[in-house]
């Protein structure tokens, strides 16, 4: 299997059958950009034959939704459009399995209005609320994957020919979700998915209530874990029984930290792409959960923007572990897509926590609140981690356990 074609339908075998795990009769739903209509419909064919009921496809266009925020008509960023949140609350309450393709042009947006772009974000956000909180307890199976598109592999790779460069980017993808075209995809995930559970099984072992985290860039917090914080990594079992995989690719193992014990300054290691514009050199300076400082020198009104959501948002759901020596971080490319950055680096989102607690599946949202989760209308991940990033963990009878040295784990 050395040809593109056989690596890319492998591709398609690895997310339909680990990713969201098709199960027989399921339906499944594609949003895909039109760029990339080929592989969905290699994507579509591997459904089927896995035995799914129905394939439905939801198109997206970067072109068009770059248009739509330069000429629209204002109020229209307002409101979020009913046929689609009926389109997606009817498919997940039918617990359907969902892939998306992720693969913006990290600078859609650049020079748009930052208030259109927040006050879509509101709006979106305030209509998939219900949505949100059921795709993050995993009600139903979910992939976000990613293919190359040309404005995307011109920024990863500046000064190459457009072809040869969407050529690199496929390889850096292919490589990076473990499809090497031998055939093994499938069985190599399997391989990681346990190798990385493994991992999760150590930092739960140690029963942290507190990680330290420093390095060179700035960075000098202390973030405070609730006693049935639970570290999980790849591999996530859908309310329907099946075992799925969120993120394709993944190397993080990670947890929920307690909104209101996270203090002292955070700085980020990477470029974030967010709302199709890119902010740089992110430094947040946190007191009691919350975010009282940010600046950044690239893209900061529309992390301002961002950050001023909703009341969660300043606060942070999720703190995860990657080591530098990752193989996206080895790779040396520098994506400007958050779903392969923040496998190559340890890091952080903001806003909305997913659930992550020993006895996840029977607590209410009342009693998740009260252990700390935070809620909020956003979930923005973004890299922390550096080679010298140092961690350390307190246990329950106050011992200091190392768990990064040198940007790696330290066990």
């Amino acid at each position: 299997m050395s040809n593109i074609q056989d690596r890319l339908a492998e591709y398609a075998r690895v997310i339909t059958r680990v990713g969201v795990n098709i199960q027989s009769g399921q339906t499944l739903v594609i949003t895909c950009p039109i760029e990339c209509a080929e592989f969905c419909r290699m994507l579509a064919a591997e459904a089927y034959n896995a035995g799914a009921g129905d394939v439905v496809v939801r198109w997206i266009d970067d072109k068009l939704s770059r248009m739509r925020f330069l000429r629209a008509d204002d109020a229209v960023f307002n409101e979020f459009a009913e046929w689609l949140k009926t389109f997606l609350y009817e498919y997940a309450g039918k617990k359907s399995a969902l892939v998306s393709i992720l693969a913006t042009d990290p600078e859609m947006l650049k020079d748009v209005d930052p208030d259109r772009i927040r006050r879509s974000s509101i709006a979106s956000g305030k209509a998939l609320k219900e949505y949100m909180d059921m795709q993050m307890r995993n009600d139903f199976p979910w992939c976000v994957v990613s293919l190359p598109t040309q404005d995307w592999a011109s920024k990863v790779f500046p000064g190459v020919p457009a072809d040869e460069a969407v050529g690199k980017l496929w390889d850096a993808i292919l490589a990076s979700v473990r499809v090497t075209g031998d055939g093994q995809a499938v069985e190599s995930w399997k391989q990681h998915i346990s190798s990385l559970s493994k991992r999760a099984e150590i930092m739960n072992g140690y029963r942290f209530t507190r990680l330290m985290y420093k390095n060179s860039l700035g960075t000098d917090l202390t973030v405070e874990l609730h006693e049935k914080a639970k570290w999980g990594a790849v591999g996530d079992k859908a309310g329907t029984g099946v075992n799925f995989v969120a993120n394709m690719p993944s190397e993080e193992v990670a947890t929920t930290p307690v909104k209101n014990g996270v203090n002292g300054v955070l700085c980020s290691s990477l470029p974030l792409s967010l709302d199709g514009v890119i902010i740089s050199d992110i430094r947040f300076v946190v007191r009691d959960g919350k975010i009282v400082e940010a600046e950044a020198s690239e893209g900061l009104d529309v992390l301002l923007h961002k950050l001023d959501v909703d009341d969660g948002a300043r606060f942070f759901g999720e703190v995860a572990l990657v080591p530098y020596d990752s193989p996206i971080s080895k790779s040396g490319i520098l994506f400007y897509n958050t779903l392969f950055d923040e496998n190559a680096s340890c890091h952080f989102a903001f806003g909305k926590s997913y659930p992550a607690f020993t006895d996840a599946d029977d607590i209410t949202n009342e009693e998740l609140e009260a252990r700390g989760a935070n809620d909020s209308m956003v979930h923005v991940d973004f890299m922390v981690g550096t080679p010298d990033l140092s961690i350390e963990g307190v246990t329950p009878d106050g011992r200091t356990i190392t768990v990064f040295s040198d940007g790696n784990f330290a066990f």
